[in-house]
């Protein structure tokens, strides 16, 4: 797993560990990060994951890392973007061709966003892979660069890749649901112009991430990963306002188009997500109000321009 301490990582490391304990054959799972936490390395060693300290920009250091026939690759910049373009650049391009380089004759599963699509029109029902793809601003358009270094690679080398357009996984410590459930229980404005999203339990989006393993492919397997519906940031509000008992402080209006994708080709592949959207906001609203412990990284799901 390369970029195992970020958000995601650890969860799926973990899973990762549970699911290859079952086979009982030894096989090792290897989680590889900059680790600035001692307490997320210590808790995936923990867990039976061996962890690997390496920059992912130091292409010698990659070349030491251990061999592997599967490689999950997670490594990325979005929020900082605005005040350091040539680093996210430099993550989401460079790292993702330094990484395919060496794990050339591995099946890799590499997240990537839904960014790459731009808006689009809620009626539509939501982006689809075949569409054409509209950065807009840096972190997107690098990102498209991240999967035109991984098409390159599988091209040239006959990598098997699958690319997962991720939006919006959410765990109780952050996420959409947790950014609005928040500013409800705070009295804080919830803005309604990016008036619909997509969210996807992180448990579910690190299960399509494992069973997208043996779908990678050359050309490259590319699917949307987030929930089936296109949620209305209003109606989510106004249910937290509901359970939390607040009446939420709602400001702007819906615009037509928004950043949603269309799940159809991964529910016809490998079904539905288990959790439904209104499982993610119970348990949610119970988090917050009891004042849990939050991770303070808020998606900035309501940007519009690109600019994180």
């Amino acid at each position: 797993m390369l970029g195992a301490g970020g958000k995601m990582g650890p969860t799926l490391a973990r899973m990762l560990r549970r699911a290859a304990d079952s086979l009982g054959d030894d096989r090792r799972v290897v989680a590889v990060s900059r680790f600035g936490s001692g307490a997320v390395e210590a808790q995936l060693n923990n867990a039976g994951v061996e962890t690997v300290k390496c920059d992912l920009l130091d292409r010698n250091a990659v070349a030491r890392l251990p061999a592997a026939s599967n490689v999950i690759f997670m490594a990325g910049q979005k929020f900082g973007t605005s005040g350091s373009p040539a680093t996210t650049w430099a993550m989401n391009v460079l790292v993702p061709a330094i990484a395919t380089e060496r794990y050339a004759d591995a099946r890799i599963v590499a997240f990537s966003t839904g960014n790459v699509y731009g808006l689009t029109p809620v009626a539509g029902g939501g982006s689809r892979e075949t569409d054409a793809l509209a950065p807009v601003g840096d972190y997107a358009q690098s990102c498209v660069g991240r999967e035109r270094m991984l098409e390159h690679y599988s091209a040239s080398r006959g990598t098997a890749v699958a690319i997962l357009r991720l939006n919006y996984a959410n765990d109780l410590r952050y996420g959409v649901l947790t950014d609005i459930a928040l500013a409800v229980w705070n009295g804080s404005p919830v803005d309604l112009t990016m008036g619909h999203v997509n969210v996807i339990w992180q448990r579910d989006a690190n299960a399509r991430a494992l069973e997208c393993l043996p779908l990678a492919s050359s050309p490259p397997f590319t699917v949307n990963v987030t929930g089936s519906a296109i949620s209305s940031v209003r109606e989510i509000a106004e249910r937290f306002g509901q359970i939390l008992e607040k009446t939420p402080h709602l400001v702007g209006r819906e615009a037509p188009d928004a950043l949603v994708a269309n799940t159809g080709k991964a529910r016809e592949i490998l079904g539905e997500p288990e959790t439904s959207v209104d499982s993610m906001i119970a348990w949610t609203a119970d988090w917050i109000r009891e004042g849990r412990p939050l991770l303070g990284k808020p998606t900035h799901f309501a940007a519009r321009d690109g600019a994180f």
